[in-house]
């Protein structure tokens, strides 16, 4: 998985969190944070502040989501294709919630699928990263310089979200829809079964070619690609065997084990970082999602759990860990980034992971998320939300907000509170088409 593996691209100085840009607003104090909320208050307060980074801060002329916070050490104009899917979405709910107005919102992305019709991509698909200002290609690294068949899904999570959103007839709407279908239609998937293997393969590059040589498969952060990919009824069509002989086969793909009493389907040994049960499923509701291999509920219910009761456990003792104090998924940490899990544990805890759990464990999820508030606020709360990541054993606290923790905290929290963007995505019927294909069942709209 390119967000373990190639995550080692992003090993970084610790200097970068002292290099922060300059602060839209006046200096943030968190000591001043509301306090004695009701648990919906709170809810809305984290939704609310955590928006704020994909509008406050979303680049000017694309309005596409920027990597990550600290932009003197990426610059200005790095913007991210899945990051800014996530942020597509918490623009609904925003709108939803009442913080933005739906003229407002429908302009903005109206703004954003015009710079994406200009903005390179290959094959139709977009790459990892973009200038946000000229729409060129920034390599991810040195050959990963094309085509992201990952990130474009995740960006297109988003965008048929928001299409199903914004749905009245008028000039504005009407016309992010329209250009918004030329994208989608114009994405060649067959392309990426590399001359009609059985298989999808996450990177295309017109300098290298296939030489990433990734092949993608599961069980992981990606099975939203191959959802999509068999949704293409009509123009770039990929066959069900490409689920069934290439994403399914492999040594980590079927589980089948225990794990603290937790019987996980699918993936490795402990059911790796959390990021596994949210990227995927901020659109795909995995409640009722069933097909010959899972229950993907279960999957998603009990590998939280497992991360859960791990992090209770302690096994190797970390300062801070316990029933209010928990999640190991990717994200920084005090000597670069890494993708935390209990068979990779540093004693790093990653708010994103309890947070964008709620739907699977409320009421853990609430108890982390009164803990990291509450207790950890002065070190942990910031202008847009929840920083990155801390390690008490280390005495390190992260002061950098990334786009691809930030976006799944205020989805995932509205699909436990009202199934908005769940409902939304389970309502396309192109995804409706390619579950069938695929041989899910859903309860999906």
């Amino acid at each position: 998985m390119k967000h373990i593996f190639l995550f080692t691209f992003l090993f970084f100085s610790l200097c970068a969190d002292a290099q922060q840009k300059k602060p839209i607003q006046p200096v943030f104090d968190a000591a001043k944070r509301p306090k004695n909320l009701s648990d919906s208050a709170l809810l809305d307060l984290v939704q609310k502040q955590t928006f704020r980074y994909f509008w406050d801060f979303a680049h000017p002329v694309s309005g596409m989501a920027r990597e990550r916070s600290n932009t003197a050490y990426y610059g200005h104009e790095v913007v991210t294709t899945g990051g800014t899917g996530f942020g597509i979405m918490s623009i609904i709910v925003a709108t939803e919630r009442g913080w933005i107005s739906r003229d407002t919102a429908a302009g903005f992305m109206r703004k954003m699928v015009n710079f994406l019709l200009k903005a390179n991509s290959y094959h139709g698909v977009f790459p990892h990263w973009l200038d946000g200002a000229t729409g060129k290609t920034i390599p991810f690294s040195r050959k990963d310089d094309g085509a992201d068949l990952v990130e474009t899904s995740f960006l297109f999570q988003g965008l048929l979200c928001a299409r199903q959103y914004f749905n009245q007839d008028n000039p504005v709407e009407n016309e992010f829809r329209n250009k918004l279908n030329w994208l989608w239609t114009g994405i060649e998937w067959n392309w990426f079964t590399r001359d009609g293997q059985d298989v999808l393969y996450w990177h295309w590059s017109p300098n290298n070619g296939w030489a990433m040589n990734f092949p993608v498969r599961g069980f992981n952060e990606c099975l939203i690609m191959y959802i999509l990919a068999a949704s293409d009824e009509k123009h770039y069509p990929v066959s069900a065997s490409v689920y069934h002989r290439g994403w399914v086969e492999s040594n980590f793909f079927k589980n089948g084990k225990q794990f603290y009493g937790h019987t996980l389907p699918l993936g490795f040994d402990y059911g790796g970082p959390l990021f596994f049960s949210h990227y995927s499923f901020l659109g795909l509701n995995p409640k009722g999602l069933k097909d010959r291999y899972a229950d993907y509920w279960q999957q998603n219910v009990n590998h939280t759990l497992i991360n859960h009761d791990y992090c209770v456990e302690n096994p190797k003792k970390f300062k801070g860990y316990n029933d209010s104090c928990w999640g190991l998924t990717a994200s920084d940490t005090y000597n670069g980034y890494d993708a935390h899990s209990p068979t990779n544990d540093h004693g790093t805890i990653t708010p994103t992971a309890a947070l964008s759990s709620f739907p699977y464990t409320p009421e853990l999820s609430m108890k982390a998320l009164k803990h990291f508030y509450y207790n950890l606020g002065d070190k942990i709360w910031g202008e847009y939300g929840f920083t990155d990541a801390f390690n008490e054993t280390q005495n390190w606290y992260s002061k950098n907000y990334l786009a691809i923790d930030q976006g799944p905290i205020i989805v995932m929290i509205e699909n436990y509170r009202s199934g908005l963007l769940w409902n939304l995505f389970m309502s396309c019927p192109e995804i409706k088409y390619g579950l069938k294909k695929l041989g899910f069942e859903s309860k999906g709209k």
